[in-house]
């Protein structure tokens, strides 16, 4: 399949003669798909310099179109400007063009007028629902997605705040979605506006205030058929990236991006915060909650407590991948030991627990296995941890928790720890006043070192097959 991408000013004619060219292909070619980025006139310099220095181009007139080689994950490679594009057309389709000139004038202005009247539009939706926070769920299919909605729409995690719900699932069973928009609505949560779903990315994260990606694209089926694992991963780098892009040019500078799955969540991360070049990477997060909650868990039945009365296990690295599960900040509230106190006494798990053998082997065996066996016995992903894990952060990150709580969060690390720069590893931070800050009050001697190191070159190489370069801003 050969997939181009057309961007260009609004009031480019040659941007126009490019797009009805592309647009004669498409038509008589059924492998041949474009998409096309029209931008304001006021726009197109800074939008284009970013674009160039981001993919390493030199190009300094609209139109710009290059070529994404599926094949490859969705590589970018330059073809130019609109002779370019021609030359690139008659030589592999045998295809030209011969629009005169008052042609290309009038459609160079039907863009401009579609470009400014789309951007109107969106300001009186803006305007209309001004009150309201605009939340997008990806793959709203998933098992998850059922738990969540209901304890999403709260005044718990979104306090006083009316919320329109869009339900994004990419060449998904609208039938299916439409259900669960009619479930959705007959919940009558008072804090719903309304429910919109989607099954393509015509208006993906318009207005995003909130964005939860829970796609999943590899199951444990894919280890058993390479081949298709593979065209798979390919498929989610790709549309990971476009979420990028769409992310950066139509939701709010000051959006929340949440990563969550079993399956590749810090590639997913780090392909959002590489295309989406103009927003605070900060605003981007992928989430270990709920490995954190099932230590706490194993932690408990250790030492016969609840799961809530341990507190403050740090997960480092890769999250569905090579991971540790530090407890050197620990502690354990009502603990029946030998020393007792108040409910608000707690101790430190790793003076109780003095078997160092069953704490770096089978205990960190069970955390890894914990989520697969979870999900063998219920033969789907263990949705209730990761709907908890989201409602977690999320809360955290709206500002409904202490200063002092820990959580484990995958976020683009700026060389702390001694790890390699602009990679996205869970390490451990905290929330105030509803931003994160890096926890750097902890011992990192050289055992969890070598372990954050083995984590980061996992991390690594699965950036590499990618090409993926982060820079932090």
């Amino acid at each position: 399949m050969a997939k181009f991408v057309l961007a260009g000013k609004a009031d480019c004619p040659y941007y126009a003669k490019a797009e009805l060219l592309a647009d004669a292909l498409q038509l008589s070619l059924p492998n041949f798909k474009i998409r096309k980025i029209c931008i304001l006139p006021d726009e197109w310099k800074k939008w284009l310099e970013a674009t160039c220095v981001l993919n390493g181009w030199k190009h300094d007139k609209s139109p710009l179109i290059w070529r994404e080689l599926l094949e490859q994950g969705g590589k970018r490679m330059l073809i130019g400007g609109f002779s370019d594009f021609l030359e690139h057309c008659q030589e592999y389709y045998s295809i030209t063009s011969d629009m005169p000139t008052e042609t290309m004038l009038s459609v160079s202005a039907e863009n401009l007028e579609t470009r400014v009247n789309f951007i109107k539009e969106q300001q009186q939706h803006h305007n209309s629902h001004i009150n309201a926070l605009h939340i997008w769920i990806s793959g709203a299919l998933n098992p998850t997605c059922h738990i969540l909605i209901p304890n999403l729409l709260s005044a718990e995690v979104f306090p006083h705040t009316a919320i329109i719900l869009h339900m994004l699932e990419v060449e998904g069973d609208e039938e299916e979605l439409k259900g669960l928009k009619m479930e959705t609505e007959d919940l009558a949560l008072p804090l719903l506006h309304h429910v919109t779903i989607h099954t393509d990315l015509e208006l993906a994260f318009l207005e995003a205030d909130v964005i939860l990606l829970l796609d999943e694209w590899c199951d444990g089926k894919d280890a058993e058929d390479e081949c298709h694992g593979e065209r798979k991963l390919n498929k989610m780098k790709e549309c990971y990236k476009e979420y990028g892009e769409l992310i950066d040019t139509r939701a709010k500078k000051d959006v929340k991006v949440i990563v969550a799955g079993d399956s590749f969540v810090n590639l997913k991360c780090s392909l959002l915060v590489e295309k989406a070049h103009l927003t605070d990477s900060r605003r981007f997060v992928t989430m270990a909650t709920q490995l954190e909650n099932m230590a706490r868990a194993i932690l408990a039945k250790k030492l016969k407590v609840r799961a809530s009365d341990v507190k403050d296990v740090i997960v480092w690295g890769n999250i569905s991948g090579t991971f540790y599960a530090d407890l050197q900040r620990a502690k354990v509230f009502n603990y029946n030991g030998p020393i007792k106190g108040p409910s608000f006494f707690s101790q430190s798990v790793l003076k109780i627990l003095h078997d160092r053998k069953w704490l770096g082997t089978d205990f960190q065996d069970l955390v890894r296995c914990q989520r697969a066996a979870v999900a063998s016995k219920l033969s789907h992903t263990a949705a209730m941890s990761t709907a908890n894990g989201i409602l977690t952060i999320l809360k955290a990150w709206n500002g409904t928790c202490s200063p002092d709580d820990i959580f484990s969060v995958g976020v683009l690390c700026p060389g702390y720890y001694d790890l390699p720069d602009g990679i996205i590893f869970s390490v451990p931070v905290t929330f105030t006043h509803g931003k994160w800050s890096t926890l750097l009050d902890v011992t990192v001697g050289d055992g969890l070192k070598e372990r954050l190191q083995l984590s980061a070159s996992e991390i690594l190489q699965e950036r590499r097959a990618d090409d993926i370069t982060i820079t932090n801003r």
